[in-house]
């Protein structure tokens, strides 16, 4: 098959490879821009682990614009409370998470457990509603491009037949050993976090009841953990190795034997091990996230520490910044220098979570007793945020460093009969306007304009009690100020006026 790309109806526009959550997610942001992607994975299904599965406030955000969040909230739920066995016993609770309240800035205040197999899942039935889906069993082997386009080879099913889709650009989301990123020669630099190995596996076991987390800190050979994963009869397993040279046998009959030995549960109380992997703990970061047309995303350009809860989500936001940048330019005329505030927005964002996966890493050991509070809110991924860059427009003056600025989340809250996030979901700019400020004239369909009722009070406060927000399709402030002069010049810069 030769495919080509253009805008003619014939072929794709952009390429995604790897069908993780973030090919998942960029693939869904992409369809419901009405650009053609064309979403490829090397394996011949879903990944079917549990390995992600802390999903973070600010990525439940995501979701939520993604029109996924009901079923996310419905098959997951908040983690539950750690519990410690010493010889059998249990010896105390307590909770890796601080606790959160929902406000009306804040809806999804904490984090939520959903296995990673589910989220995938539920990313990829949303793409099919959207009209597209996923080539399962094609692998990248080769990447080319030119100043309009690339061209990506690929090995499909078992007779590994060759096939050749060119595009305008192609998306790097295959993980950590990336092909695209072998193919661009892009390079990483990081570290080994911990040189114990480790192992994560999803198991079915009787004996242990499903409202905690039961954790063995101490045996000999190393910590154990075992997770219950909401709605579901699994549990997760993680454990590591003080032996560095150790070679974990993650077959079902070595995993029963793990347990057997390091937990008060007999080999017979594992029914059955569903999925098992072994890894060392790595941080890295790649070089760039761009080159020429190709552009990487997720694991294929940052690797985590598991503890913290960053990668998954990381990837889950790169890409919901990648995927309204590649709806302008393809479908509006935004110049193409825009997709370069892609790395500049997104790299040091993952270099800060990387910085705090490893901190926490080393602060304590998988198992070990971390208080909720060492956790720290970033974590949370709510204040991350892009002040300072060019798409972040500030024209206030005098502001307080905690007042709401462009570069920041845009909060949710009460508006009208219903909520911010109401105005914001789906793929449009939204102009928000608070107090007697005017609201300018936007002749693009891509832009909608709204009045908040001043009996809005909250809403009021978070957003300063008066003047123009323009909020980005991710969910970021772009621009703010206290008349229009100089909304309209930057909607223009987007190809939006």
């Amino acid at each position: 098959m030769d495919v080509g790309y253009g805008t003619d109806g014939s072929g794709f526009e952009v390429v995604v490879a790897g069908a993780g959550p973030t090919g998942l997610t960029l693939a869904c942001d992409l369809a419901r821009r009405g650009v053609r992607a064309l979403l490829v994975e090397r394996g011949s299904r879903l990944f079917p682990g549990s390995r992600g599965k802390g999903i973070q406030p600010r990525t439940q955000e995501v979701f939520d614009d993604l029109g996924v969040i009901e079923t996310v909230r419905a098959v997951g739920g908040p983690h539950p409370t750690m519990r410690r066995w010493e010889n059998g016993e249990p010896r105390g609770d307590w909770d890796m998470f601080q606790r959160y309240a929902p406000t009306p800035e804040i809806p999804y205040p904490e984090v939520w457990a959903v296995p990673q197999w589910r989220t995938q899942e539920i990313l990829h039935a949303r793409l099919r509603r959207l009209g597209g889906d996923v080539v399962f069993g094609a692998a990248l082997t080769g990447l080319a491009q030119w100043d309009d386009g690339v061209e990506v080879r690929l090995a499909h099913g078992p007779e590994g037949r060759e096939l050749t889709v060119r595009a305008a650009y192609v998306v790097g989301a295959d993980g950590g050993r990336s092909s695209v990123r072998a193919a661009l020669g892009i390079g990483r630099s990081g570290e080994t976090v911990d040189v114990r190995p480790a192992i994560v596996a999803d198991v079915r076991v009787d004996g242990l009841d499903r409202d905690r987390w039961h954790v063995w800190p101490e045996p000999k050979g190393g910590g154990l953990a075992l997770c219950p994963l909401a709605c579901t009869d699994s549990f997760q397993l993680q454990a590591h190795f003080e032996d560095e040279d150790a070679r974990p046998d993650i077959s079902e009959e070595g995993v029963r034997r793990l347990i057997a030995e390091r937990t008060h549960l007999a080999a017979h109380d594992v029914r059955e091990v569903l999925w098992a992997s072994h890894f060392r703990v790595e941080a890295a970061l790649a070089d760039s996230y761009r080159s020429g047309r190709a552009f990487l995303a997720g694991d294929a350009a940052h690797v985590h520490s598991p503890v913290g809860g960053q990668g998954l989500n990381t990837g889950v936001q790169d890409a919901y910044n990648l995927g309204w940048k590649l709806g302008l330019v393809l479908r509006h005329g935004a110049d193409p220098a825009l997709l370069d505030t892609y790395e500049r927005e997104r790299r040091p964002v993952a270099a800060e979570a990387l910085a705090v996966g490893t901190r926490l890493h080393r602060t304590a050991r998988l198992t070990d007793r971390i208080p909720a509070r060492r956790r720290g809110a970033a974590t949370r991924q709510l204040a991350m945020g892009y002040r300072g860059g060019v798409l972040a427009v500030e024209t206030r003056r005098g502001l307080p460093g905690d007042a709401l600025q462009a570069g920041d989340r845009a909060p949710d809250g009460p508006c009208g009969e219903g909520r911010l996030f109401d105005l914001f979901r789906g793929p449009h700019f939204t102009l928000l306007a608070f107090g007697p400020v005017e609201l300018p004239l936007v002749a693009s369909p891509l832009v909608v304009t709204h009045r908040v009722p001043v009996e809005s009070g909250g809403v009021s406060r978070a957003y300063a009690a008066r003047g123009l927000f323009l909020v980005r399709p991710d969910g970021y402030v772009g621009w703010a100020g206290d008349s229009a002069a100089g909304v309209i010049d930057y909607l223009g810069r987007l190809g939006l006026s």
